[in-house]
């Protein structure tokens, strides 16, 4: 989840009235495709292959606690109220760099257990997005490819090659952290 809102905040900042900026990274494990749609919002596709079980990846990835170590510009992440179906209210409070202002962002929350986690924006700075984290099991289940999908609309305009910029930085490092929280244990 804070790996969720890492990347939410990177795409939700793209220029609407910019040209599309694209870019595809792959390195070390990681596949990441991102670009501004025709509608003017932030999209990215994601995958990466874990060598963890898809549970504990699952446990990680909505692990509030975690969410600093993950992506650096997370300073809170807390869950607001559960559901009995499963549904979360979240919130996140993310900051990227000095010039930006502290971000802030409340999402509903689905889950299918060990297979997929859901959210939408209902609030907060970013009110825009949706996306999802899919588990895949990989080896009978000893490994998960996790695919992350997101699209967001800006707040604020910024020019597009400084969210280029941070993307192509973030987007794989959060995806290694994840993995690396994951084969850690």
């Amino acid at each position: 989840m804070r790996r969720l809102v890492s990347l939410l905040v990177l795409l939700v900042l793209a220029q609407p009235a910019e040209a599309a900026t694209e870019f595809a990274v792959k390195d070390d494990g990681v596949a990441v495709e991102a670009h501004a749609d025709d509608q003017g919002r932030g999209v990215v596709h994601a995958s990466i292959d874990i060598a963890a079980p898809p549970a504990v990846v699952f446990r990680i990835i909505l692990d509030c606690d975690r969410a600093a170590r993950m992506s650096p510009g997370v300073k809170h992440c807390r869950v607001v109220s559960r559901a009995p179906d499963g549904t979360e209210i979240r919130e996140h409070a993310v900051k990227w760099t000095f010039f930006m202002p502290t971000l802030r962002s409340t999402s509903r929350v689905t889950l299918e257990p060990d297979r997929r986690v859901g959210f939408t924006c209902i609030g907060g700075d970013i009110r825009a997005c949706e996306g999802s984290w899919t588990l895949e099991p990989l080896d009978g289940g000893a490994r998960t490819r996790v695919t992350y999908d997101l699209w967001a609309t800006a707040p604020f305009a910024v020019p597009a090659r400084l969210i280029s910029g941070m993307m192509r930085r973030d987007v794989p490092a959060s995806l290694k952290a994840l993995r690396r929280e994951c084969e850690a244990g």
